[in-house]
Parts: C-alpha cells; sequence; structure tokens
C-alpha cells in the first residue's frame, strides 16, 4: 500500500481519488515517494516522483518520474473531468534511439499503450516528447556522446480507478529506462 499523507480537507471525490492511489500495484524496479504538490494549479492535488532501482537492476537507465493528480470543483479551461493528470518522465537511452528521427513519439505510444493495459479511462490527452544528444568538445572530447528523452504529459482522468494511472505511468518510466513495459514480462520480479 502505498502511504499518502492525511488531506483531511480534501472533497469526498478527491478522498475516493487518493484512496485508488494508495491501493494503486508497485512495481518492484521502482522507488515511489510522495512530494510535496504543487498548491497553485487546483483546489486539490497530490504528487509522486519515482525512480529506477538502478543498481538493483544493472541493464536499466537511471529513469525518473514525477506524477501529479489535481482536482478542482469546476474544470478548468481544456479539462474534460474534475481531475487532470500531469507527469514527466526522463532516463538516458542509447544515442541511437534518440537520433532515430523515424520514430520521435516512442515513449507517448509506451505511454497510450501503458494507460490502455492498465484499464485507465482517460480523456484530452497532451504531451511532448524531448530527445537530446549530448556531444563533448576541447576537453571533454574524449567523452561518449550522452543522450536522454523526456516526455511531458498530462491528460484528465475519467471514472473512479485513479490507481490505473499512476500503474500505468510507472509501466512508462520503466519502459524508458530500458524495462519492460508490461510488469508481467519484468525478470525482475
Amino acid at each position: 500500500m502505498i502511504e499518502i499523507w492525511a488531506q483531511d480537507d480534501a472533497s469526498a471525490a478527491f478522498r475516493v481519488a487518493l484512496d485508488s492511489l494508495g491501493h494503486a500495484e508497485l512495481r518492484p524496479e521502482l522507488e515511489l515517494e510522495e512530494i510535496e504538490a504543487p498548491s497553485d494549479l487546483a483546489k486539490h492535488a497530490v504528487a509522486f516522483a519515482m525512480h529506477v532501482h538502478k543498481d538493483e537492476h544493472p541493464g536499466a537507465d537511471a529513469g525518473v518520474g514525477r506524477f501529479v493528480l489535481l482536482w478542482d470543483s469546476t474544470p478548468q479551461e481544456f479539462w474534460t473531468s474534475n481531475f487532470r493528470v500531469i507527469c514527466y518522465a526522463k532516463s538516458p537511452v542509447e544515442s541511437y534511439i534518440v537520433m532515430d528521427q523515424s520514430e520521435p513519439d516512442i515513449p507517448w505510444e509506451w505511454l497510450t499503450e501503458a494507460l490502455a493495459i492498465r484499464g485507465a479511462e482517460y480523456s484530452n490527452p497532451a504531451g511532448t516528447t524531448t530527445r537530446i544528444v549530448s556531444t563533448g568538445f576541447g576537453s571533454m572530447a574524449h567523452q561518449s556522446d550522452h543522450a536522454e528523452m523526456e516526455l511531458r504529459s498530462s491528460w484528465n482522468a475519467n471514472g473512479t480507478n485513479i490507481g490505473a494511472h499512476l500503474e500505468a505511468f510507472q509501466d512508462l518510466v520503466c519502459a524508458m529506462a530500458g524495462l519492460p513495459l508490461h510488469p508481467e514480462t519484468s525478470a525482475f520480479k
């Protein structure tokens, strides 16, 4: 069970969402902890940070992610429900993955597939992917190229199974770090 800080002043709908998040399945490849949520984006919010246990899974890159669930009594502009999920994921990747211009949307595809597999009902998705390649020069010319991939995304969470959204995002962070997208195929159970 995920420990979540008490939010006694939260609306009934948000408390149901917190309960669902608290019962979400945790992937063993990740460490997840609640962090301070933004206080100026919506009436209620909860946030989590996660990172891949690289030491325990030497084949994985150091993937990280942030997951924020917002709730407001009146949906904000562009919201199609009272809940909005905002996420960020980043991981080092092999340079050839970043250089392949034919697949700029791989993290987005992983995210939408994970949401579907986990049964996370959503609407109004939005996001960007960023691919970064760093090349050293001068006294740093001996270093090999370093590449990273980032995904910034948001969507409206529909229904009451909000925990499925957190589970799907964990799957994305693992996939970006080079682990299986689907936990049942993970060699790290």
